[in-house]
């Protein structure tokens, strides 16, 4: 195994869910949410990324998401950590899973990896974070890295080699796990 740890980062789109303050800055019941586009999402950036930071546990430690990841032990040494963030990009607020891997992967490997973080962002850490709300100055906002319509996962050099990301075609989609 190689002992150079270089980052590499996965970019899926978000859905983001608002509700709007009232008076008293609280939802109501009857209140009726409202889909936010990846470009509005962006003014909301440090207050997802709070939310994110929070979100950690002790137990993670510098390996985040892949204290989870029992699969393949040898897969997991060389995956070092794992961790979800936001990052804006072309205008847009995207979800993305950084990673630290020693050495390259092979397409297997990436596979693997990739199932491995839809499970996450669909049945284990995601759940749990889009259902917590995010205070803003205008109101709560829910943020799911899952539920999306277009719900695929991209490597970074993927997303950004063209100016207009096209989120179908040779994409390693995730959706209904």
């Amino acid at each position: 195994m190689s002992s150079i740890k270089q980052t590499i980062k996965f970019f899926s789109p978000l859905s983001i869910t608002t509700y709007p303050s009232h008076e008293y800055g609280e939802c109501g019941a009857g209140d009726i949410p409202e889909e936010l586009s990846p470009s509005e999402a962006v003014c909301y950036t440090e207050e997802i990324l709070a939310a994110i930071e929070k979100e950690k546990l002790p137990s993670e430690g510098d390996r985040g998401l892949m204290v989870y990841f029992y699969d393949d032990r040898a897969l997991s040494e060389k995956i070092y950590s794992l961790h979800p963030t936001v990052e804006e990009w072309n205008g847009k607020l995207w979800g993305a899973l950084v990673a630290e891997v020693y050495g390259e992967l092979t397409g297997a490997e990436t596979k693997k990896l990739l199932e491995f973080a839809a499970g996450q962002l669909s049945d284990g850490w995601g759940e749990g974070f889009e259902q917590r709300p995010i205070k803003t100055k205008d109101g709560e906002i829910f943020v799911s890295f899952w539920n999306s319509e277009n719900f695929c996962i991209k490597p970074e050099r993927e997303l950004k080699q063209n100016s207009k990301p096209d989120l179908g075609g040779n994409t390693q989609t995730m959706g209904g796990l």
